[in-house]
């Protein structure tokens, strides 16, 4: 089995399957993590950035925004699905910015995988006086049969563990989290469902044998879900929650 490190550098290995398989952000989500920015329009980091998912949705309120990742093979994916978003390789310890030339920092399904401690200080020096630290996950709504059975045959993720219990930590200089909730359904296929279990990080580094059955496990759920849409196609609908937070720095 892979260890922490390995997983968390390992899904540019499966960019296409991450582009495919992972759900898009509720606008509403990031707007409110922007709503406390003092840039108008706000400069953005989107830090550990992958494919994008993030970054358009932050593009689209109207934000200036640069895209960092830790892997150039997922940058390039980004390149091609978002036009015109400078990138650089980096990481949440170690930005390639200056000091104070950003309002916001975001961070889409990422922050489970860094040092608290040096994230939130690299963080700090990066942003200007007020500026937000916005955190967000799309987590499947595991209240849902279904989608239990699913988590239990792909294992959870880093991120469902942690908001599931100690919860998510900043640390100096940034203080009190706010949080908000949003529910929502994705209609999804039975390719982009298999897409999204093979680009989470434990498959990825899963055995191929091991990968191979889990894939076939999450083939029979699917069938046993599924229904036809209008036009004619095989969908399941996966309902999730994405819980956003952000904080200020002094």
């Amino acid at each position: 089995m892979a260890d922490r490190a390995q997983m968390s550098t390992s899904f540019g290995a499966a960019a296409g399957a991450y582009e495919s398989g992972r759900p898009d952000y509720p606008s509403a989500a990031v707007e409110w993590m922007l709503s406390a920015t003092p840039g108008s329009p706000p400069r953005v980091a989107d830090v550990g950035a992958g494919t994008g998912k993030l970054t358009r949705v932050i593009a689209a309120t109207g934000a200036e925004v640069v895209a960092i990742d830790p892997d150039a093979d997922m940058l390039t994916a980004l390149q091609a699905h978002v036009l015109g978003v400078p990138t650089f390789v980096g990481t949440a310890e170690r930005l390639p910015l200056p000091d104070a030339s950003v309002d916001a920092v975001l961070l889409g399904q990422a922050w489970h995988w860094v040092d608290v401690d040096a994230a939130s200080a690299e963080t700090a020096r990066v942003l200007r006086p007020g500026g937000v630290l916005g955190l967000v996950w799309n987590i499947r709504d595991e209240a849902v049969p279904w989608v239990a059975e699913l988590t239990r045959i792909m294992h959870g993720s880093h991120a469902e563990e942690m908001l599931a219990g100690e919860g998510v930590r900043v640390a100096a200089p940034f203080g009190v989290l706010e949080t908000r909730t949003w529910r929502w359904t994705r209609t999804i296929t039975r390719s982009a469902l298999r897409d999204m279990v093979a680009s989470r990080s434990y498959i990825i580094t899963a055995p191929e044998a091991q990968r191979a059955r889990i894939l076939a496990e999450v083939d029979a759920l699917f069938t046993a879900h599924a229904r036809i849409d209008a036009s004619g196609v095989e969908v399941a609908d996966l309902p999730y929650r994405t819980e956003a937070f952000r904080t200020v720095v002094p």
